[in-house]
């Protein structure tokens, strides 16, 4: 007689490369994304909060933000969740887990990352995603997670048509509304960032938190990444590359080079290249391109991680190193919140008030790089990522 035992933490042993890899090498495009927004002094345009002055070297780093980090990293982290998710019950019930018994743990973490979030946003950073992404789970899971590879091929193409559908529409709408009668929307992210008092900040970050949180779910673009992270879990198709490098290699091509047109398109709009499109109908198919690109962005780790499978990689090399900061994400995206709050904003420091787009992207750059550090540091001490060790002990803790 088989007996069901209870669900219990995956040992590092037990990862596979790419995810961790590519959870590693998003927490970079995380924080290149996050780091405009806390120049809160400079005059910002519509196209994201990327200012409308600067230098040939503010232009340069804005055009490569708006290439390759704008709307391609949060698809990219919902493909991984999902992902991971999928991952994470396959090697449960393996283990002779009961499946219900996971699926409710899965329901508490959901659940626990929503209040991690909240905390998040309250004290540090209203762009936080971790309660978006805890929304999506404790949703779709339940609607999704048990149905076939049929209905979730289904349900994405469903989703990414009416992204499409949106897009167009947003695009037929802007020749009849000028860009410069639109709402900014760097307004509204930046009023905690730019208000001195800490108290009144925290005022300002959650109503935008909470908008972000609602918008997430219904912006159809994650949701999306969601289903087609499950799907790929399902097959393997990032624990085991080498069987699936067709299909990684055409998500790659296709996925990044879709979203890099875009991204030249509006990146040259945005920078006064070229006055092609408006900018409305040019951000609206960026943000519909940059689905592709998140998922063609994980697929190309997932070649890079078959390249390197066949060779020895010490503890010493720069890829164990990004994988082993992958293997602490949530405690890595969090770090950097301690930094971006209390050293840019307005209330902590206020260095957001005297850099510019290349400035502070290299701050942004040399954040990531402490974090990686520190990483490695704690992979060799068999150190897990303090946020990683809370969201666990929360979520076995009933199991136990």
């Amino acid at each position: 007689m088989h007996t069901r035992t209870s669900p219990r933490s995956t040992p590092v042993t037990e990862r596979a490369l790419a995810p961790d890899l590519a959870r590693g090498m998003m927490l970079l495009l995380i924080a290149i994304a996050h780091v405009p927004y806390f120049l809160y002094t400079a005059p910002a345009g519509r196209v994201g909060v990327h200012p409308t002055e600067g230098n040939v070297a503010d232009k340069i780093a804005q055009a490569f933000t708006l290439v390759v980090v704008d709307a391609r990293v949060y698809t990219m982290f919902g493909f991984l969740f999902a992902y991971g998710i999928g991952q994470m019950y396959a090697r449960q019930v393996a283990r002779g887990a009961d499946p219900g018994a996971v699926r409710r743990l899965l329901r508490r973490r959901h659940l626990w990352m929503i209040a991690f979030g909240a905390v998040h946003a309250a004290l540090l950073w209203q762009g936080d995603i971790i309660g978006v992404y805890g929304l999506i789970g404790l949703l779709m899971v339940p609607l999704f997670f048990t149905r076939s590879d049929r209905t979730l091929t289904v349900w994405t193409a469903v989703l990414l048509s009416l992204a499409a559908a949106s897009s167009v529409l947003t695009v037929a709408l802007s020749s009849l509304v000028p860009d410069q009668d639109a709402v900014v929307p760097a307004d509204q992210q930046r009023l905690s960032i730019a208000e001195p008092d800490y108290l009144a900040s925290l005022v300002e970050r959650m109503p935008v938190w909470i908008t972000g949180l609602v918008g997430g779910l219904f912006g159809l673009a994650l949701p999306a990444a969601f289903l087609m992270g499950l799907l790929a879990a399902r097959h393997r198709i990032l624990d085991e590359p080498g069987r699936h490098l067709v299909l990684l290699r055409r998500l790659a091509i296709w996925g990044i080079g879709v979203g890099w047109v875009s991204g030249v398109m509006l990146a040259v709009r945005h920078v006064g290249v070229s006055d092609i499109g408006s900018e409305s109908a040019l951000m609206s198919l960026h943000f519909f391109a940059g689905t592709f690109t998140g998922v063609g962005y994980a697929a190309a780790f997932g070649l890079l991680a078959h390249r390197l499978s066949g060779r020895s990689l010490t503890a010493s090399s720069p890829v164990r190193w990004v994988s082993a900061l992958g293997r602490r994400s949530l405690s890595g995206y969090l770090a950097q919140s301690l930094v971006w709050g209390p050293v840019l904003a307005a209330w902590g420091l206020g260095l957001g008030a005297q850099l510019s787009s290349w400035s502070v992207l290299l701050v942004a750059v040399a954040v990531w790089v402490a974090t990686v550090v520190v990483a490695a540091v704690m992979e060799r001490r068999g150190l897990r990522g303090p946020a990683e060790v809370a969201l666990r002990r929360l979520t076995y803790r009933a199991e136990r």
